[in-house]
């Protein structure tokens, strides 16, 4: 597992806002959240987009969603011949699902970048399309993709009133989570986080967090409750923002009080192999 942003949405903490990559097999296969920032690292790690199997949103804030248009544009340059699934959730009265999310981009019509239609309308000449789905998960794990040895899947998870999801990304024998933003609440992450090799939350907020803060994100209590409740074999901590930045001690301190496993927190372009 590849970190591509370790950030959140603060430009302050010099760190691009939330993605990363699992490579299997010498190659990128699945990319998930795609936040500012996460373009150029994209690049930088020498990732290409025809190598994807897939890409998963956790939600689409814009520091989970910012650099989407810019992955796309670049794959316009590289060979890629076969669809490109796009997973995530589906919208509210102020979050779009994710099928309006990218032909919000990309749409022939009313697209803001339907230049590149090509890349999403079927019947128009293109060398791959976009294929955007809208995933309407609860708090029991559903699978949602698999090809080539590769397993996706999914669980609800509350984030505030924001549609959101976290995922389950099976290959070679190995289990990698991602909570994405999440307050902890309900069973969901639990289940999906089961027995996982690797675990990766979300270190937003300090101890101690009241308010929307702690409405939107899991201190880091609530994340050593679920590595420790979920057995996850080690934990790593990313989304870091200016306010858990320096508190790096108090944070371990806190989770080590639920979950006796492994802890590491997550830079830019950190690889963590599973092995």
């Amino acid at each position: 597992m590849q970190v591509l942003g370790s950030g959140g949405p603060e430009l302050q903490d010099k760190r691009a806002s939330t993605s990363y990559l699992v490579w299997d097999g010498g190659r990128a296969r699945i990319m998930v959240d795609a936040g500012g920032g996460s373009a150029l690292r994209f690049g930088e790690s020498g990732a290409q987009v025809s190598q994807l199997d897939a890409l998963l949103f956790s939600h689409f804030h814009v520091d989970h969603s910012g650099d989407f248009a810019a992955l796309i544009k670049s794959s316009w340059f590289e060979d890629r011949q076969r669809p490109l699934p796009i997973y995530g959730p589906p919208g509210n009265d102020f979050m779009p699902a994710t099928t309006e999310f990218v032909w919000d981009f990309f749409g022939d019509k009313r697209g803001a970048y339907r230049y590149l239609s090509e890349l999403l309308v079927v019947g128009e000449p293109g060398s791959y399309k976009m294929q955007p789905h809208n995933v309407t998960a609860r708090s029991a794990p559903e699978e949602v993709f698999r090809s080539g040895g590769l397993r996706v899947s999914a669980v609800g998870v509350v984030h505030g009133a924001v549609p959101a999801l976290a995922w389950r990304v099976e290959t070679a024998g190995k289990v990698i989570v991602f909570s994405g933003d999440t307050n902890g609440e309900g069973e969901g992450l639990v289940r999906l986080a089961a027995n996982a090799d690797l675990f990766i939350a979300h270190n937003a907020v300090p101890e101690g967090a009241a308010g929307i803060e702690r409405r939107l994100h899991m201190p880091p209590s609530v994340i050593g409750q679920v590595a420790g409740d979920a057995q996850v074999k080690s934990l790593v901590l990313s989304h870091r923002m200016l306010r858990t930045l320096g508190k790096e001690d108090q944070t371990r301190t806190e989770i080590k009080k639920r979950y006796s496993g492994p802890i590491e927190f997550a830079n830019d372009l950190d690889c963590f192999p599973v092995r």
